[in-house]
């Protein structure tokens, strides 16, 4: 039973909070992102299978964030005079020593769940080439299907994979890709936020001003007015568009946090910030509560029952995720719901978010907890050591001139993108904040990527034979979709249906076409995406151009999350007689030059190529990139394998 906060001493709580969470990871250097509730040194020991063994003080390669009088945020970037072996265990033993004391602790001590049977110590495999490869998107705690049963998580089907295979190592994915939304900031349940604020009063966090709304402080927020279910009304609202689709559709005020979930939107900073420890990390757990308090209105009370139980049964799983992200590299990258709902969906959007104080600073405290607890992880050069000060001074400090003046810097910092020199190399490319903005319509969606920004992703991709692009939205997405999305934007309601593809900016989608018809494209390019919460694989081929590169689009959504079945069902049989081979609807989409396969998913009805099920995708590649399998490992123990489909499947 979880214990009453209330009654905790605070000498009782764990240093040890959430981590070891392995980050970019290579022979000569290795990264480790940690959360723990005291300030402390760090010492790593690493025991590689029949080499000499490293001993390293950390204490001038770890950044130490305080982000609370009872959290700090500890990033490790070592780099190693002698380099660590491919392809073999690794062991480490990571320990703390708290300032004052003379006693080293091993984070296995407080957390003994995170060693495998058999296991004396926490340790990786760096892989020569990815042979293997984990990935997925989407993980929302509260997700049930209606039905009732359970949905499981996709990260603990990833730890039993890696279970199975303890005394095999060698033969683990190189890595985890997480292709976005790895929080839900704006979805959130109300025995989840109950939580939040239980372990908020634990770790003692700094009161925030909140400007331009009708509460002080966070405090308030936090205790006296937590507003739960009712946040919505929080929310900024603003005029709407000029746009006489818009006004004629949406009336004279809309809301600029466009989520139909937002009962329950993470407000402050330290909100976010807890949120990340309780959704990678079942220690925090043990200090709060979700017993349900008198401030949630009557008329919700239903329904916080029926989140409560989907809630402790993802709680019943976070063992398994903290083991598995301590011995399998982690890549990540944000998509909207790790900021809010339709971030940066139009020019109109951004205008009306950013120009209003409370809706920027919601925006700007999202993104500053992506930094510290997702975005300085995978490539730490990418963050000056001024700005991660001035990071540490706005968590210390949150509403002072520092946070605002980080918010600004961050909404218009361009440098998220990042490069992993595996082989093939993983390009992890930004289609959040280097958007194309509408030229005819600033309510229209902008294009995931502008010119500038695929200018540069064609420069990284030259010299390559093969290359694995993550791209949270699928470059090549159903078809019927994306049509219906364009019908509702042009109706000025792109908001309603998540009108954001790579298609629905003409400058964006042909730039990013063009790129594939380049002489000098990678011979083999496998784009590993999420977001649309279902999964499936297409082969993709240009057509009547010779020595055409080899296309594979892989999605895998969600890690906790599904599609409403029986309308996905729908629109999967219509896509496929409505954009047959045949069909003439197929010359008047963008990518009528290009010539896609769909593979079709093992144990499915006939003309099924979507796959609804809360899970994992594992892609196994060649050493020429080439997929030699593509599976989704669902939650609840299935195996769906994509087989590769005849010509005349191709529209």
């Amino acid at each position: 039973m979880t214990p009453d906060p209330a009654v905790i001493d605070e000498n009782r709580i764990n240093t040890l909070l959430a981590g070891p969470i392995l980050r970019r990871m290579q022979c000569d250097r290795i990264t480790l992102w940690l959360a723990t509730s005291k300030p402390v040194h760090w010492r790593l020991s690493l025991f590689p299978n029949g080499h000499d063994s490293q001993v390293h003080e950390l204490r001038n390669h770890c950044r130490q964030l305080k982000a609370a009088q009872r959290l700090y945020i500890h990033l490790i970037d070592l780099p190693l005079d002698m380099a660590l072996p491919e392809n073999i265990w690794v062991g480490y033993e990571l320990s703390f020593q708290c300032n004052g004391q003379d006693e080293w602790t091993s984070v296995t001590q407080e957390a003994p769940h995170l060693l495998y049977p058999g296991k004396n110590t926490l340790g990786f495999v760096l892989k020569n080439r990815l042979d293997q490869v984990l990935h997925g998107s989407c993980r929302k705690p509260h997700f049930a299907r209606k039905e009732g049963s359970r949905a499981g998580d996709g990260l603990a089907r990833a730890d039993q994979l890696l279970l199975e295979k303890a005394d095999q190592p060698a033969e683990w994915p190189a890595l985890l890709v997480m292709g976005g939304d790895q929080i839900y900031t704006d979805d959130v349940a109300g025995p989840m936020l109950v939580a939040i604020h239980k372990l908020i009063e634990q770790l003692n966090a700094p009161a925030e001003p909140l400007p331009g709304s009708t509460l002080s402080n966070s405090m308030v927020l936090h205790q006296q007015q937590p507003h739960y279910y009712t946040r919505h009304e929080l929310l900024p609202k603003t005029k709407a568009s000029n746009d006489i689709r818009t006004v004629l559709f949406t009336g004279v005020k809309k809301p600029v946090f466009t989520t139909d979930n937002a009962r329950n939107h993470l407000i402050s900073l330290a909100e976010i910030m807890a949120m990340y420890l309780l959704a990678w990390s079942p220690i925090p757990w043990r200090y709060t509560s979700m017993q349900l308090p008198n401030s949630v209105p009557t008329e919700f009370a239903d329904r916080y029952d029926t989140q409560l139980d989907a809630i402790e049964e993802f709680v019943a799983e976070l063992d398994c995720v903290h083991r598995l992200m301590a011995h399998l590299p982690v890549a990540m990258i944000f998509d909207d719901h790790d900021i809010t709902d339709d971030w940066n969906l139009s020019a109109e959007w951004e205008d009306i978010a950013y120009g209003e104080p409370f809706s920027r600073r919601i925006i700007g405290n999202a993104l500053v907890a992506y930094l510290v607890c997702q975005g300085w992880g995978n490539a730490p050069e990418n963050f000056s050591e001024e700005i991660m000060r001035r990071c540490d001074e706005a968590l210390q400090l949150p509403g002072e001139e520092t946070h605002e003046n980080l918010i600004t810097e961050l909404i218009a910092f361009r440098n998220w993108q990042f490069t992993w020199n595996t082989q093939p190399p993983l390009m992890v490319i930004d289609t959040r904040t280097n958007r194309w903005r509408s030229e005819t319509n600033p309510a229209y969606p902008s294009g995931l990527m502008d010119w500038e920004a695929l200018s540069d992703l064609q420069q990284r991709l030259l010299g390559h034979d093969a290359v694995v692009l993550v791209s949270a939205a699928p470059i090549f997405g159903v078809k019927l979709i994306e049509s219906i999305q364009k019908t509702f934007t042009w109706f000025g309601k792109p908001l309603v249906v998540d009108a954001e593809n790579w298609m629905a900016h003409r400058g964006a989608a042909n730039t990013l076409l063009n790129l594939f018809r380049h002489g000098k494209t990678p011979k083999n390019f496998v784009i590993l995406s999420g977001d649309v919460h279902y999964s499936f694989a297409y082969e993709v081929e240009l057509r009547g151009k010779k020595n055409s590169p080899n296309i594979w689009q892989i999605t895998s959504s969600g890690l906790r999350n599904e599609f409403p079945q029986k309308l996905l069902d729908i629109l999967d049989r219509a896509n496929r007689w409505l954009y047959a081979p045949w069909s003439p609807l197929n010359w008047f989409t963008k990518r009528r030059k290009m010539r896609i396969v769909p593979r079709k998913p093992d144990h499915r009805g006939r003309g099924e190529r979507l796959v609804n099920a809360s899970g994992v995708g594992l892609l196994s590649l060649d050493p020429a990139g080439v997929p030699l399998r593509i599976a989704q490992l669902t939650a609840d123990g299935d195996v769906v394998q994509f087989h590769q489909r005849i010509d005349e499947e191709a529209h």
